[in-house]
Parts: C-alpha cells; structure tokens; sequence
C-alpha cells in the first residue's frame, strides 16, 4: 500500500508542536512545500511526457491534503481488497486539481482505501496536467488570485441564468492517460482477480470531469458505470452507449449555480442516472468534512453500486 499521508493530513499528532503544525495545516488553507512522496506501487502508463514543460513534478500541501503538480509521467496505483474480500468490481479514481494540480491524498488514496475496505479493487490514476509556474511562492500568488464571478441575469426576477463556459482545455493527453489505464485493468484482470464487465470511473472536480470527457468521448474505454463527484453540470450530448450516473454536488458548491444540465441529459437519453443535491458541503470535500450533510455520498454510491448489482461476487469469472 503506498503512503497516503493520512496520518498526517487527517489525524492529531500527540507531540503539542505538531497538533499546532497539522492544525495549521488543516485550517488556513496555506500552501506549503512537500517533499516528493515515495509511491512504491505506483506503475508507469509510458503515455509520454507533456509538451513545453518548464518545470519537474513538484509537491504541495494545502488543507492538510498532499497534492502534487506539473505531472509530467502517468502512473496508476493499486488499491486491492483484503484476501477473501474482493467482489470483483472495479473503480478507476481520478483525483481533481483544475487540471493543473492532483489533490491525491484526498480525492485519490482515501477513496481507494475506503472502496479497498468495500470489496472494491481501486486504481488511483495520477494523469499528466498542464504546466504550472515552478516557484512555489509564485504558484501560490496565482492559486490565490481573485476569480471572477459572472453575475446572474436578475431582469426577470430569477437567478437561474447558466453562467458562460469558460474556455475549454485540450484534454488530449488525460483522456490518453485514462485509456491506458483502462487497457492495463483489463490486460491483468485474471491477475487481479477483476470482472472486466464491472469497470467503472469516478472523478471529483477536474476529475468528474475527464470521467465525463472518457464518457463522451473514449472509444476505448467500455465503462460499466460513472461518477462524477461535484464536476461541471452544464447539458452534454450523450452517447447510446453511455453507462449509469452517480452524481452527486452540493448547492454550496460554485460548479452548481443552479444548474442541472447534465443529470437531465441522462435522464431525457432513458439512461439510469442518480443524483444526489445536498445542502452543504462546499466544493472539493472528498469522502467528507466536518458537521455537512454531504459526508454520506459514498455511503449512498456503495448503496447505488449494490442494487445495481456490481458488487455482486456471482459475476465473478
């Protein structure tokens, strides 16, 4: 199992310099630097590099949550049940960051972990990202920046206006990251003792979003079922194809504003969809935070995957 920092970004040191350090952490939402992690587990993808890269991958924390940026090399890390566990299905994580960061430790290994600990064989795809400056402190300045807000169209008396898309980036290399990963789940399947038919992919933030992107646009990838956890939720045209949806977002959360495009998209194609709109929760909470009515959505997803009947052990081959 690889180091996932748990210890370090989700529980109290007992030493007192360290329970102020990692509550610090935990609270101001600082940005510090990180050393490299080792990812013993972590197998290369050889998907290539990235183009005009101007700096090696780095590693951060923020929230108490290691993330790691100007990922240059995919990787695709295991995450296997207990022996006498395993159900045979699979999920395929893709953690979030805008695309020009993973936040692995929270949206990547404590799902895997928490899937792992549910009988379900989980890979942690680290996806090649788009550059980013290498100074720390300049990376920082720009994460920080103020971000512009389209207004609602109020002139009728509503606030339902769908704000513009913002420019879309070139998903080339992620999607190729993903299919690879895909082909390699199912390249070892006996070995890994996994049910080909059961493969699925769930994505938070950027990553709900290249889970969409696969959806809509793999020809590789025979996904068995999606979610996408608080990701864009703009209309899309579905494929005949397309797999059940979970999806779940918060009303607090600034990628909802309202809409609900996407959920509406899979219903209106007749394909099975789930959605989950909760109170609070914000944006980026992974399996949960303190005292939000979203922390139960990954009980809600094993639910959903169960009476679906993929985790099923008979559909074992």
């Amino acid at each position: 199992m690889p180091c996932t920092f748990k210890n370090l970004s989700k529980k109290i040191f007992l030493i007192g310099s360290m329970v102020f350090a990692e509550f610090t952490f935990a609270q101001d939402g600082t940005i510090y630097p990180l050393a490299t992690p080792a990812e013993p587990n972590a197998i290369p993808l050889n998907t290539g590099g990235v183009k005009d890269q101007p700096a090696s991958e780095t590693w951060f924390r923020q929230w108490g949550d290691p993330m790691a940026r100007n990922i240059t090399a995919a990787t695709l890390t295991p995450f296997f049940p207990k022996p006498g566990t395993a159900n045979g299905a699979v999920v395929i994580v893709a953690p979030g960051g805008g695309f020009r960061w993973l936040s692995m430790g929270n949206e990547g290994w404590e799902v895997a972990e928490a899937l792992a600990a549910k009988g379900v064989t989980a890979f942690v795809l680290k996806y090649r990202l788009h550059p980013t400056i290498e100074p720390l402190d300049s990376f920082a300045a720009w994460m920080n920046r103020p971000r512009f807000t389209p207004p609602a169209d109020t002139s009728k008396g509503t606030t339902t206006a769908t704000p513009p898309r913002p420019p879309q980036l070139d998903l080339s290399n992620q999607l190729q990251d993903a299919e690879a990963a895909y082909n390699m789940i199912v390249k070892n399947a006996a070995k890994w003792g996994i049910d080909t038919s059961r493969i699925g992919m769930i994505g938070f933030s950027a990553g709900a979003g290249l889970t969409m992107h696969c959806t809509l646009n793999s020809t590789i990838m025979k996904l068995a079922f999606i979610g996408p956890i608080y990701g864009g939720m703009g209309p899309v045209t579905v494929p005949k194809n397309a797999p059940p949806m979970f999806n779940v977002i918060a009303t607090d959360d600034f990628l909802f504003r309202g809409q609900f495009g996407v959920v509406d998209s899979w219903f209106k194609a007749g394909i099975p969809v789930e959605f989950h709109l909760y109170q609070n929760g914000g944006h980026g909470f992974g399996l949960g935070n303190p005292n939000r009515t979203s922390n139960r959505w990954f009980d809600a997803f094993m639910h959903w995957l169960d009476v679906n009947g993929f985790l099923a052990k008979s559909k074992l081959k």
